[in-house]
């Protein structure tokens, strides 16, 4: 049944101007006239107006005839539509997970409203048997985990998934696992890297799975004894951990090209040894909490693998016994989008000053609960065909 492309777009202005009520699915759907199909327009033209329009409306526009479901399909209009949305804020969302529950709330409105809410999202892992981590986003795919035998790539954007199986190594059975999710731009293939230890006995292995392949293969040179800490995180083509060894913190990364491991120089950081790795815009971050609790050094690395280049950008400081999360966000002005224990904030680093946005039905209670946010681009890459429960 065709959409009728005339209300399709009168809702997209609405939502832009923000001056009218939420457009009402139709009960009843009309057939495109020739002029609001555009079909007199150039294709050219018509990709080139798409690859603007946000995701929820191009998943309705794929209704509107067979040649638009395969142009918005295709491969080439998917890369070019991410690349618009990794430069445009409105398409930018914030992941907030909190105990089992995965919500999400716009970053460009947590930035301009003092009020925001969170909606729901349908997560893909039902009754897990432990609780389930966010291990990445890149591109807008989203990598879950619950530590042990569940891993799912899933794009919230468009409500697709995939099960990874074969995550747990068979020799195993029972093991602890830290995961990290890339992207290799080379081969164009979305990768998770996964780290095991045996509950059992001391046994460790490292394997990387490929979505294009749809399999999983063991690391060669991985070496054992290193307490990998904290969430990785993706840069550079690398994925990267704080690891400990002998009394010793430095930072290992593993290659997704090219699958070599490496390692890089912390900065020379004060007092604290609670460290955090994040990403501000493309480089490599470090969040230095003092063991006090009440400030945090944030130090970016300005050149890849140059020890010499972490430069300090900012101390925050905020209440006594606070936990801070390492920066989620730099928005257009130098805002740093944050999140504490248990709520958001943003720090502005001109003024030096926090302001906390409210997201009324995010509510965190309990000591050990904590909000655990990621962010993630709206896009239309696809992990897989829809999988069946």
């Amino acid at each position: 049944m065709k959409l009728s492309m005339k209300r399709l777009l009168t809702e997209m202005k609405s939502e832009a101007s923000h001056r009218r009520p939420k457009w009402r699915r139709l009960r009843k759907r009309t057939e495109i006239s020739s002029k609001d199909s555009m079909g007199c327009l150039p294709e050219e033209l018509i990709a080139a107006i798409l690859v603007r329009v946000p995701v929820k409306y191009l998943l309705q526009f794929k209704c509107v005839s067979k040649n638009w479901f395969n142009l918005i399909s295709s491969p080439e209009f998917v890369k070019t539509h991410l690349s618009f949305s990794a430069n445009d804020y409105t398409r930018h969302i914030s992941l907030l997970q909190f105990r089992e529950d995965i919500k999400y709330c716009s970053v460009s409105s947590l930035f301009h409203n003092s009020v925001n809410e969170a909606l729901d999202l349908d997560c893909p892992m039902k009754n897990p048997p432990q609780r389930v981590y966010i291990s990445g986003s890149v591109n807008g795919l989203v990598c879950l985990a619950d530590g042990f035998s569940g891993l799912v790539l899933w794009n919230p954007s468009i409500r697709k998934f995939k099960k990874v199986f074969g995550f747990v190594p068979t020799q195993m059975r029972e093991c602890w696992s830290k995961c990290g999710f890339g992207y290799d731009e080379v081969h164009d293939d979305y990768k998770v890297v996964g780290i095991f230890s045996s509950m059992i006995k001391a046994n460790f292995e490292a394997a990387i799975y490929s979505l294009n392949s749809d399999s999983w293969r063991t690391l060669e040179d991985f070496k054992p004894g290193v307490s990998y800490c904290g969430e990785a995180k993706f840069v550079n083509h690398k994925l990267h951990w704080i690891t400990f060894r002998r009394r010793r913190m430095r930072i290992t990364s593993i290659d997704l090209v090219d699958e070599k491991w490496g390692k890089l120089e912390l900065p020379s950081y004060n007092k604290g040894r609670d460290l955090k790795l994040g990403v501000l815009g493309s480089d490599l971050s470090v969040l230095c909490n003092n063991d006090e609790r009440t400030h945090s050094d944030v130090w970016v690395m300005k050149e890849y693998g140059v020890k010499a280049s972490w430069t300090k950008l900012y101390t925050i400081r905020y209440p006594e016994n606070y936990e801070l999360s390492p920066p989620l966000f730099t928005y257009n002005k130098g805002e740093i989008l944050l999140a504490f224990k248990s709520t958001l904030a943003i720090y502005d680093p001109k003024n030096d000053s926090l302001t906390y946005p409210e997201v009324p039905n995010v509510e965190v209670t309990g000591f050990y609960n904590r909000i655990e946010a990621e962010l993630c681009i709206e896009s239309l890459v696809c992990p897989d065909l829809p999988n069946e429960d």
